[in-house]
């Protein structure tokens, strides 16, 4: 019997589309643009993680989780 994980595709978007729109930008509170992304515009479901950040284990398919760096600019994207 095959193994089915509930949620595995997210009803909210695939994952490259998010990396598209964030990739290398900086999330800002209002501003959406070639170098910024507002948060605003960002799924309901979401949380920012900072490297060094403590995250919960728990597994949400429909978390999309924003790593970014000490700067603020987006380097990773996923979700869980």
């Amino acid at each position: 019997m095959p193994l089915v994980v509930p949620g595995i595709n997210s009803s909210f978007g695939d994952k490259s589309e998010w990396v598209n729109k964030l990739m290398g930008k900086k999330l800002t509170d209002s501003t959406t643009d070639a170098t910024s992304f507002a948060k605003k515009d960002l799924p309901q479901t979401h949380r920012v993680v900072k490297q060094g950040d403590m995250t919960t284990m728990d597994h949400n398919p429909d978390r999309l989780n924003i790593h970014v760096d000490d700067d603020g600019t987006v380097r990773d994207v996923r979700y869980g």
